[in-house]
């Protein structure tokens, strides 16, 4: 397969590439657009190429909290090889983008037991589940502050940009903070040099500053997937 700009599908060799490719569909998320819903029926598996796609567990009364951020270093649908048709969490493009869609069973079909999409798929697996153990300590251990340069970290590597759009409200509702919080924090962050904000638009500045006033939760990650995924 040539280049898809997602770094799962990159990975496959030829053979099993060519068993993907006729069911890939390429599809644009544009912001705020529902991949799918939490605890509702999965039609399709999603390799974003670009843009970043975020991952939320809603509550009873309605609040919602970080799960995940899944750029093209990942997928969306990664339950389908734990037998399970619904999906755990909430995923919604946060950053516009695109990707590649493959309709459940077609993928299903396609990950041969013992074959490089099955091994590469469960290494993602693995890889996902320290990446949610390591966001419940963060969540529960780590500033908030830290853990806001944390995730405009994870989200400039996604976005691909050094601008994207971010709200404070959402990013209160990711980290489970109160929308103040945020935007006093982003004050601080703007002063300091690190960010500018302006009208839900965030702009890197200062990239080595961040990871800096970051805690150790975004490089911990970082080296995993490249020690899990290669």
């Amino acid at each position: 397969m040539s280049s898809t700009g997602n770094y799962l599908l990159d990975q496959l060799p030829r053979a099993e590439a060519d068993r993907l490719l006729p069911s890939l569909e390429a599809i644009s998320l544009p912001h705020g657009y529902e991949i799918h819903r939490q605890d509702s029926p999965a039609s399709h598996v999603y390799f974003p190429t670009s843009g970043m796609c975020s991952l939320v567990i809603r509550m009873e009364d309605g609040k919602v909290a970080e799960a995940a951020t899944v750029g093209n270093e990942g997928m969306v649908g990664v339950q389908a090889i734990l037998a399970s048709d619904s999906s755990p969490a909430t995923a919604t493009s946060q950053v516009p983008g695109k990707a590649l869609r493959v309709p459940l069973r077609n993928f299903l079909e396609a990950m041969t037991p013992g074959g490089s999409l099955d091994r590469l798929v469960r290494r993602y697996v693995a890889y996902n589940l320290r990446y949610a153990n390591q966001t419940i300590g963060c969540n529960i251990l780590h500033p908030t502050e830290e853990r806001i340069c944390r995730w405009l970290l994870m989200t400039h590597d996604r976005a691909g940009t050094d601008e994207f759009s971010l709200t404070h409200e959402f990013l209160a509702e990711m980290l489970g903070v109160r929308r103040q919080t945020v935007t006093v924090i982003a004050g601080t962050l703007q002063a300091a040099g690190l960010i500018q904000y302006r009208r839900g638009i965030v702009r890197i500045l200062d990239r080595e500053g961040l990871e800096a006033a970051s805690c150790e939760c975004y490089g911990v990650l970082r080296d995993l997937y490249g020690r899990i995924m290669g």
